[in-house]
C-alpha cells in the first residue's frame, strides 16, 4: 500500500501522474514508477541500477551513510563476535537465530550433506590442471542439478529448503576439490566430526599418507569471515542470483549464474587486488610515491581495498576483520603487507584527498592478508568468498520464488541505426 505520492508532470504536454510512494521499515523511500510508461510512453534510465530498488526485501539492511550492516535486524558486529557462520546460515534462511536444538539439528544437517556425488568427483578430472579454481566452481556448481535433481520443484517449500542446504554442505567440498585438482594432490572426503569451517581446512590440507590437525586459529578466522561475507544486499552477484532465477530455472543454475558474476575483479576478486597492490608498492618508504599517484587523475594506479560502492563512512566488517587480521599473523608470522596496510590506513583517515571523498579501508582490504597466512593461494581467495555468500544467494533466491515472482525483464535506451533496408551485396 502506498505511504504518499509523488506528482511528475511532463514540461512538454501538460500531462501530470501520481506516483506512489512506500516505505520500508528502514532506509531510503521508494517512488513506484510502475505506470510510468503508460501514462507518460517514457522509461527510465539508470545506469548500473544505482538508484532503483530491483525488489523488496527483509534479509539484510545496510546504511552506507551511518556505516551499518544488519542481518535480519542483528548488526553484524554482533553476530561476528556471538554467532558461528551455520547459526548465521540458520537466520539468513528462517528469519530467526536458531535456538540450541533447532542449531543442533542444522548443523547435523549440513556435516551429513557435504559429501558429493563420486561422478561429480570425476568432473574434475576433466579440467587442465592449470584451470581456474572459479572455472571449475561455476561449471561444476551448475551440473549439480544433474545430480540432485529429485529436489527442483521451486514450487516446494519443502525441496527449496533441501536445495538450500546441499549448497551450504557442498560448496566447501567443491571448492577444496578446486584446490586439490590445481596442485595435484589426491581429494579428501569430508568428516562429519568437523565444523564447517574445519572441515573445509581438513579437505583443502590434509593428505592421506599424514595427520592432520585443525589449527582454531585459522578455524575461528575463516568462519568469522565467511559471516562477514555472508550477504550484503542487492549486490551484482545477488542481483544475478535472482534475475537468472525469476525465469524460474533451477537454484544450481541461478547460483552458478551469481558464481560467475562473483569472479569479476570489480566484484569477488577485490581482495586479489589489494594483495597485488601492496606487492606493487613493496615497501613502506615507497607509500608517499603511490599516494601520490593514486591522486593523480592522469595516473591508472588506484588503491584498491578504499571506499565502496555503498559504504560513504567506514566499512563495519572492516573494522572486524582488522582485528582478525592481527589475531592470524600473531600465530602464522607476521606479513609486510600488513604494515603496508596498516600505513596506507593511518594515511586515509587523515589525509583530506581520502577523507573528502570517504575512501575509507573496506572489507577486501584486510582479507587477502588473512588467506594469504592460511595459505590460501591467490586464485582461490574469490572461492572463498563463494563460499560465505553462498547462503546470501541461496536465501534471496528463496525469499523471490516464495513470493509473487516476475521475470526480470530490464529495458533499454536504444542509440543505435534507425530502420534501413538491406543493400544488394555488390552495393555493401
Amino acid at each position: 500500500m502506498a505511504d504518499s505520492s509523488v506528482t511528475i508532470t511532463h514540461d512538454g504536454t501538460g500531462k501530470s501522474v501520481q506516483l506512489p510512494t512506500r516505505e520500508g521499515t528502514a532506509g531510503t523511500p521508494v517512488i513506484d514508477i510502475g505506470s510510468l510508461n503508460k501514462s507518460f510512453g517514457h522509461f527510465t534510465l539508470d545506469p548500473g541500477f544505482v538508484a532503483t530498488a530491483s525488489c523488496e526485501s527483509k534479509i539484510t539492511y545496510l546504511d552506507g551513510s551511518a556505516g551499518l550492516l544488519q542481518y535480519r535486524g542483528y548488526p553484524i558486529e554482533q553476530l561476528a563476535e556471538q554467532c558461528d557462520y551455520l547459526e548465521v546460515c540458520y537466520l539468513l534462511l528462517n528469519g530467526e537465530l536458531p535456538n540450541g536444538d533447532q542449531k543442533s539439528e542444522f548443523d547435523h544437517i549440513i556435516r551429513t550433506h557435504t559429501m558429493i556425488h563420486e561422478s561429480l568427483r570425476g568432473f574434475f578430472d576433466g579440467f587442465h590442471y592449470d584451470a581456474h579454481p572459479m572455472a571449475m566452481m561455476t561449471g561444476v556448481i551448475g551440473s549439480l542439478s544433474a545430480f540432485y535433481h529429485d529436489s527442483l520443484d521451486i514450487n516446494d517449500p519443502g525441496q527449496r529448503m533441501i536445495t538450500a542446504q546441499r549448497i551450504i554442505a557442498k560448496l566447501p567440498t567443491i571448492a577444496a576439490a578446486a584446490y586439490k585438482h590445481s596442485v595435484g594432490q589426491p581429494f579428501m572426503y569430508p568428516r562429519n566430526d568437523l565444523s564447517y569451517t574445519g572441515n573445509l581446512l581438513h579437505m583443502m590440507y590434509a593428505v592421506p599418507a599424514a595427520d592432520y590437525e585443525v589449527d582454531p586459529i585459522a578455524e575461528k578466522a575463516l568462519d568469522v569471515l565467511f559471516t562477514l561475507h555472508a550477504d550484503h544486499e542487492q549486490n551484482a552477484s545477488t542481483s544475478t542470483v535472482r534475475l537468472a532465477g525469476s525465469s524460474g530455472t533451477n537454484p544450481f543454475g541461478a547460483i552458478a549464474a551469481g558464481t560467475a558474476c562473483l569472479w569479476g575483479p570489480a566484484h569477488g576478486g577485490a581482495n586479489e587486488a589489494v594483495l597485488r597492490m601492496l606487492d606493487e608498492i613493496g615497501d613502506v618508504s615507497r607509500i608517499d610515491k603511490y599516494i601520490a599517484k593514486a591522486k593523480d587523475k592522469n595516473d591508472s594506479f588506484r588503491l584498491m581495498g578504499f571506499g565502496h560502492r555503498v559504504y560513504k563512512n567506514f566499512d563495519p566488517r572492516a573494522r572486524i576483520i582488522k582485528k582478525i587480521a592481527h589475531e592470524v599473523l600473531a600465530t602464522y608470522g607476521n606479513d609486510p603487507r600488513m604494515e603496508l596496510a596498516m600505513k596506507l590506513e593511518e594515511i586515509a583517515l587523515v589525509d583530506e584527498y581520502f577523507v573528502e571523498r570517504s575512501l575509507y579501508p573496506n572489507v577486501d582490504f584486510y582479507s587477502g592478508i588473512i588467506y594469504r597466512a592460511l595459505g590460501i593461494p591467490l586464485e582461490m581467495l574469490t572461492v572463498m568468498f563463494a563460499i560465505g555468500r553462498s547462503v546470501g544467494w541461496i536465501s534471496h533466491w528463496q525469499e523471490m520464488v516464495s513470493g509473487k515472482m516476475r521475470i526480470g525483464r530490464p529495458r533499454q535506451l536504444y542509440t543505435g541505426e534507425v530502420q534501413r533496408d538491406v543493400p544488394a551485396i555488390k552495393k555493401r
